[in-house]
């Protein structure tokens, strides 16, 4: 983003004029703004500011939150860049996994009951959010075994926010290639036909190789694919067909019955506007775009 330029057209004088970049006045200027709007800008739900940590910790975590897969975030915010906002949410992280029980009181009395219950600590979540990143910020989030997202932002007037991952590091979560697939084949092992375990098998290796820094969470009705947000959830395998569900809006595409669905309106397991019906590998293939659609989404 760095090197983004970002023009303003003007069709009465057929002329163009550069929306110059900022950053904020102050730093809490970036956390109110992400804060109020936390479930659009990143899919999190909100839970609290500025969460003290008690005497002996001695610190205020920025923002507290919820994501999509009910996995715990802690979001921190600098104004520019400070070599200490990674170190800093880390501490908040350790203090948090060590408090579970008062994190889940938190969801409850926010989210309720339900939201408590199924809290996901398998993979708890840090997301740095600043002007910008130095390479050796990005250096040491790769070191780390935590989910790390770095975000840098950019102001663009007075009504233009732009945020862009320059880092995203999914913790123990990233597996090798042949575990990949011993992991789909045991997740696959109700279904009998091997033509079901092979179609999972691609899926996920689509999914998975659509770009860095993409991380896959496991829950027990769903299988999320994340970059900063969800972009694709995927159920276990049927007798005779897969069910995808992405963040593509299924009113900019052309359904086709029994391949494209719109379930807006409908429940269902994981996120997402717009189920893939997946019965063959050509399936897969005619799915691609829309799978590269959603990972650019989010």
């Amino acid at each position: 983003m760095v090197g983004l330029k970002l023009f303003r057209t003007d069709a009465t004088k057929s002329g163009v004029t550069e929306v110059t970049p900022r950053l904020a006045e102050a730093e809490a200027d970036v956390q109110g703004l992400v804060e109020v709007n936390m479930e659009t800008l990143l899919g999190i739900r909100f839970l609290a500011s500025e969460y003290g940590t008690g005497p002996v910790h001695g610190g205020r975590i920025d923002s507290l939150g919820l994501d999509e897969n009910g996995s715990p975030v802690i979001v921190e915010y600098k104004r520019g860049v400070n070599a200490g906002v990674i170190n800093q949410g880390l501490f908040y992280l350790s203090w948090l996994v060590d408090h579970r029980a008062e994190f889940e009181h938190l969801v409850r009395d926010r989210l309720g009951a339900t939201a408590a219950a199924q809290v996901l600590w398998s993979g708890p979540r840090l997301i740095c959010i600043a002007g910008d990143f130095t390479r050796y910020d990005v250096h040491a989030v790769r070191e780390h075994r935590r989910s790390i997202d770095l975000v840098r932002y950019r102001l663009f007037g007075s009504d233009l926010l732009g945020l862009e991952t320059v880092a995203s590091v999914s913790g123990g979560t990233r597996v090798a290639h042949q575990a990949r697939r011993q992991a789909v084949a045991r997740a696959a092992v109700g279904v009998q036909a091997a033509s079901m375990m092979e179609l999972a098998s691609a899926v996920d290796e689509a999914l998975l190789g659509l770009g860095d820094g993409v991380n896959r969470v496991e829950r027990k009705q769903y299988r999320a694919y994340q970059r900063l947000r969800n972009f694709a959830c995927v159920c276990p395998p049927q007798r005779s067909k897969l069910l995808v569900y992405l963040k593509v809006d299924p009113k900019e595409i052309d359904l086709v019955p029994g391949f494209t669905r719109d379930v807006s309106g409908l429940g269902h397991h994981g996120t997402g506007d717009l189920e893939v019906q997946l019965r063959t590998p050509k399936d897969v293939e005619r799915a691609q775009d829309l799978f590269r659609a959603s990972y650019a989404a989010a």
